[in-house]
């Protein structure tokens, strides 16, 4: 949604040599009139007006009119921007997104297609058509799509239409992973042994990956975003790889070419921002920690890195520079390095684009990065100096994603949020989207909800805040991964800055479970559950008191309610009272006093347990007395009965659970890409049973025990949803 730019800390910076530079730049999601935003205090207000100002000079003329080349969040971040600068700006959408905050923010918006994005977002003649209907000067491509498309730059040159990025050249040597490898090495950058040519087939890829030696990354040469890539530990696997990456390249990217290279086990994976004009000026502005990641895929970064002296921090920035000047780069770009123990670091790729988590650098640098790359596109030079760029305070970044994070780190859910809050009423806290109450999540785009970034003065302000504001975050309608980030920032061995690329893995190897409780937080989520089943109960009854009706209705007036609690299988007996706004509950003994306004319309609770603050949020409640409560991040479902009640359901019958280990359902919805069986066939344990494409991911499914296949429920190209059948064995 559109936003206000809130700073963190004070408006002016120095830089190293006295410049005065702009403070972190914060965003809220909140509409950009003032009228919309009544919890804002008139000081944080009169702050986030200087700041939406800081460093732009309205003398300095770019563009009448700016097409932005995406969707979701980061075309609502571009159009943030231009809005600022005084460009009008112009949306594209596919016929599904007609409706999506990103049109509502722009001041005009064409339809590009289905919602397919090969006859959408990546249907460049009809993008092309919108240009000259609109009559945009200039194109933002944001990130993916066709953001590092040369062939896109160049029918923009060919219409005398401005790309903001890099001119075609740069997107050519450094979007190739083979040339910019090459390249690399000739600008003396450190890189990873590997092939240095077009992988051909499955066969060379297997004579390669030997020749390197085990284990083997296998990417796609244009690719980027964790899309097209695969680790090898064996022959095998390599076969497998090649076919899926080549298949997910092809998809994303409209090019299947591969290569294979050394894959450096346990790194870290650390990348430099870098800013380049087209007056051979370049720029490092530090670093970003982006090591949390599942399936190649960032989950959460930060700003600076914990693991970097000045030294390495200064030897990483200048190889990006050389880098960067080695082709005449000039725009926003990152270059992506993998860090051993050691803090030897190689060169992995560089994204001639605005990346995913910009926002980090922008709150401890106090530039917009956006800003900087429309100023380039038009000739400016850059305004500041190396000494200039400061490390201001500490920045997190998590990528709220529609993922059960439960299903390997996160598999994607779909679905319509049908209520949404962002935690923008907390300090130092940013929110990045492109949604809003009533948005879907389709299968046919990538699932995030948002970027949530904090900013603190330190790292330990930055994660509390973090901390702090996964908890006030407000989403449903879809499942989400807001448990598993939470998790993460408040591990020992992150908070320490034990990470590396295998950390989820290392941390949960038999995958995420939740919120271990211990048992003080057991105690604390079973007073804070029976607390609100009294407080639910004790509403009826006012309902019930205040209701006209015939006959009176006379209300005992209960001083303790016995409750038998169910939770993890466990079953606690509770009694609780309530004297005003505080419930004195007892837990298998314990006493614990909960306080709280009760407001139990709204979707966050802040309570007290014994002085100890909690923000929990009740996500359902059924007459049956199962209730869903959101804890410490995790979802904990808990069955509470009056004592009579639960002595009565003793007598019900319990439904018996499904036999699944004779069918394979969908754990995701998605399409079918392909299916390898057909009934009568004879599969083995962990034998391919079909392919599904969730997201622009292909993921395997494979069949749980040896047997007949008895029927096949789908084919390639079937739309399934999560739970869906799909084989069925004997």
């Amino acid at each position: 949604m559109a936003g206000l730019w809130v700073g963190a800390a004070a408006l002016v910076g120095v830089g190293r040599r006295g410049r005065r530079l702009p403070q972190p730049l914060m965003r809220s999601s909140a509409l950009w009139t003032l009228k919309h935003v009544p919890h804002y205090s008139r000081q944080h207000l009169m702050v986030s007006r200087s700041l939406c100002s800081a460093g732009y000079d309205s003398n300095e003329k770019t563009f009448d009119k700016i097409l932005i080349a995406n969707r979701g969040e980061i075309a609502c971040r571009v159009i943030k921007t231009c809005k600022k600068m005084g460009i009008k700006t112009v949306a594209i959408h596919s016929d599904v997104d007609a409706s999506s905050v990103h049109v509502k923010m722009a001041d005009e918006a064409v339809c590009v297609g289905p919602a397919p994005t090969s006859k959408s977002y990546l249907n460049m003649d009809a993008i092309m058509e919108a240009i000259k209907k609109t009559r945009a000067q200039a194109v933002h491509p944001g990130y993916g799509f066709l953001s590092e498309n040369k062939e896109f730059a160049k029918c923009l040159a060919a219409e005398d239409v401005i790309f903001i990025g890099p001119d075609t050249h740069a997107i050519q040597a450094m979007g190739d992973k083979i040339e910019s490898k090459l390249l690399a090495k000739k600008a003396k950058v450190n890189t990873i042994p590997g092939f240095d040519g077009v992988v051909k087939d499955a066969d060379e890829a297997v004579r390669i990956a030997r020749e390197i030696g085990y284990p083997v990354m296998i990417k796609a040469s244009a690719g980027g975003g964790g899309k097209g890539m695969r680790i090898a530990w064996d022959d095998e696997e390599t076969r497998d790889g090649f076919r899926f990456s080549s298949q997910e390249a092809a998809s994303s990217f409209g090019d299947d070419r591969l290569l294979i290279e050394k894959f450096i086990d346990n790194p870290r994976h650390i990348e430099i921002q870098v800013l380049g004009d087209k007056h051979g000026n370049a720029l490092w502005l530090n670093e970003r920690e982006c090591s949390i990641q599942r399936r190649n895929q960032k989950v959460v970064e930060e700003a600076p890195s914990i693991f970097l002296d000045s030294e390495t921090r200064r030897a990483m920035g200048e190889q990006a520079v050389a880098l960067a000047k080695a082709v005449k780069y000039s725009s926003a770009g990152t270059v992506e390095f993998l860090v051993d123990s050691k803090k030897n670091f190689y060169f992995l790729e560089m994204n001639t684009r605005l990346q995913v988590e910009h926002p980090v650098t922008e709150c401890i640098t106090g530039l917009d990065l956006v800003q900087e790359m429309i100023r380039v596109a038009k000739g400016y030079p850059l305004r500041h100096k190396q000494a200039d760029i400061p490390i201001n305070g500490w920045a997190v970044e998590c990528r709220v994603y529609a993922e059960d994070p439960y299903k390997s780190f996160g598999l994607p859910s779909v679905g319509r949020l049908s209520q949404y809050q962002e935690p923008i009423h907390l300090p130092g806290v940013r929110v990045d989207s492109g949604i809003q109450p009533g948005s879907d999540i389709s299968i046919y785009y990538d699932p995030m909800i948002s970027k949530l970034i904090t900013y603190g003065s330190d790292r330990t302000e930055a994660l509390k805040r973090m901390e702090d504001a996964l908890d006030n975050y407000v989403i449903r309608g879809v499942t989400h991964n807001i448990a598993l980030l939470r998790e993460v920032i408040i591990n020992s061995r992150f908070i320490e800055g034990d990470i590396n690329t295998k950390f989820l893995s290392d941390v949960y190897p038999d995958g995420f479970k939740g919120h271990k409780l211990t048992e003080n937080e057991r105690n604390q989520l079973l007073a804070i559950a029976s607390s609100l089943f009294v407080a639910f109960q004790l509403r009826a009854q006012h309902f019930q008191e205040h209701e006209n009706s015939r006959v009176p209705i006379i209300q005992p007036q209960v001083a303790n309610w016995q409750l038998s609690v169910k939770l993890h299988d466990e079953v606690h007996t509770v009694v609780a009272s309530n004297s005003g706004p505080t419930f004195t509950v007892e837990v298998d003994g314990s006493k614990l006093n909960v306080t709280s306004t009760w407001n139990l319309a709204s979707p966050l609770l802040s309570v007290s347990v014994d002085g100890t603050p909690r923000t929990v949020q009740c996500l359902s409640r059924e007459a049956g007395g199962n209730m869903s409560i959101q804890f410490l991040g995790t979802v904990y479902k808990v069955h509470i009965l009056t004592k009579l009640a639960a002595e009565l359901n003793k007598f019900m019958l319990e439904k018996a659970a499904e036999d699944t280990s004779s069918i394979l359902r969908s754990p995701m919805p998605g399409v079918v890409v392909t299916v390898s069986v057909k009934p009568g066939d004879m599969v083995a344990e962990g034998q391919e049973i079909c392919v599904i494409e969730a997201m622009k991911m292909q993921n395997s499914m494979t069949a749980g025990k040896t047997g007949k296949v008895k029927s096949v429920r789908c084919k390639a190209g079937d739309t399934v949803g999560e739970g869906d059948l799909l084989v069925e064995l004997e």
